[in-house]
């Protein structure tokens, strides 16, 4: 169909010498979710697997679904929804003023700014400030909320355009979009041309090593085109003209890595951070196929103990309901073949998917406060990534005898918190 077409090609070194590592269930976007009145219109599902290059080790989605598809019709993840992450940009914009001694009045850029939250921070601090993101509605609300955002995508001709009316950027940055994009070396460029002779060039994107030592593969649909590791990045960056002088692994969003570039001939030494980063990836063996045909094993494995478990406590008369409506609960959902027979109904913090269903396995997301008028026995957390601030949240379900259950990476009952 129109709405995907499949990629023969490696998004970063251009080679055709990929295979395919992972053959997930096919699964409508994940974060599309659903309100009562579309429930009956057919929703496509699209092919979900993935690849590896055999010639930079680059890891990535075979198919693409056309973006305006996944981000401009209805798209409900908002960064401010979410505390920890709230928390990360704060601490993010000061660590990185105070390390490179950012001079006041600089112009800071974020690529993908959703709400503005980041850039909030780095404004209050004296900054100038621009947001550039696609999803129209969240960039409308930034800009009225005081946070220029200009509501395109981001590529090499908009940078030509931005820095001759704006200016160098002191500080590009960007968080958990990169991952996003079909035509990276096009955004990629247009950072190289926009930014300062001095200027730094931070991009946060999922970790595969993550993704892979602890078993998240539910982070694998489509709005995740690539799945980075930092060796096949380090050419890439090379060949638009940045050297990346630090990177570090960090929390937020499970498993995400900080990799911070200059232009080549910039300011800055190169880190042993990297070093001991790629020297971590060949001990993993991150660079050959056969580790991740291995793991679309062991995520088999997981399905089966988790759909074993599930049901044991379904035949024993159980409720169960889920905690969370990401777009990653789509991925595993669907594989793992769990429906409304399974889990009831899920409970969600973001109010805008309340009253809403999960896309394809059609579970109904309700406010929070749904656990204690219904009570389910038990609970599957979906967004793991926040489970402990969930269970921290709700020690009062857990008090008055409901549990939860952890679905990664091996499934299992929390029976004390």
């Amino acid at each position: 169909s129109g709405d995907f077409y499949f990629r023969d090609t490696c998004r970063l070194c251009e080679s055709g010498g990929l295979e395919r590592v992972i053959k997930l269930t096919p699964t409508p976007p994940g974060n599309y979710v659903l309100r009562a009145d579309e429930i009956e219109e057919p929703r496509p599902s699209y092919p979900l697997e993935v690849y590896f290059c055999n010639n930079c080790a680059h890891v990535q989605l075979g198919h693409v679904v056309d973006p305006k598809i996944l981000f401009q019709r209805r798209y409900t993840y908002v960064s401010s929804t979410s505390p920890v992450f709230v928390a990360h940009l704060q601490k993010y914009a000061t660590v990185m003023i105070e390390r490179f001694s950012l001079g006041k009045g600089g112009l800071i850029v974020d690529i993908g700014s959703n709400d503005g939250t980041c850039l909030r921070f780095f404004q209050e601090k004296g900054f100038e400030v621009l947001g550039i993101d696609p999803a129209t509605d969240i960039a409308r609300k930034a800009s009225d909320g005081g946070i220029e955002t200009i509501p395109e995508f981001f590529g090499f001709q908009k940078a030509q355009d931005l820095r001759s009316h704006r200016g160098p950027a002191a500080l590009i940055t960007s968080h958990n979009v990169l991952a996003h994009i079909d035509d990276l070396s096009d955004i990629i460029r247009g950072v190289e041309y926009w930014l300062d002779d001095d200027g730094l060039f931070v991009m946060e994107v999922g970790y595969l090593v993550d993704v892979y030592q602890k078993v998240w593969f539910d982070t694998i649909y489509h709005e995740h085109l690539d799945y980075h590791t930092l060796a096949p990045l380090l050419g890439f960056l090379g060949r638009h003209g940045l050297e990346v002088i630090e990177v570090e692994r960090i929390a937020p969003q499970g498993g995400s890595i900080r990799v911070i570039s200059q232009k080549k001939e910039g300011p800055y030494p190169v880190s042993a951070s990297v070093n001991s980063l790629l020297e971590l990836e060949r001990s993993l063996k991150m660079d050959k196929p056969e580790t991740f045909h291995d793991y679309n094993r062991q995520v088999n494995d997981v399905r089966d103990h988790l759909g074993k478990l599930l049901n044991d406590l379904k035949q024993g008369g159980h409720s169960i309901a889920g905690y969370g409506a990401p777009t990653k609960a789509t991925t595993m959902l669907m594989h793992f073949g769990l429906s409304q027979e399974m889990i009831d109904f899920t409970v969600e913090d973001n109010p805008l998917k309340h009253g809403c269903f999960l896309p394809g396995a059609m579970i109904p997301i309700l406010p929070a406060d749904e656990l204690y008028v219904r009570k389910p026995d038990y609970v599957v957390i979906l967004a793991w990534n926040f489970a402990n601030s969930i269970m921290e949240k709700h020690k009062r379900y857990h008090e008055e005898g409901g549990r939860f259950i952890l679905p990664m990476p091996e499934p299992k009952i929390v029976d004390h918190l």
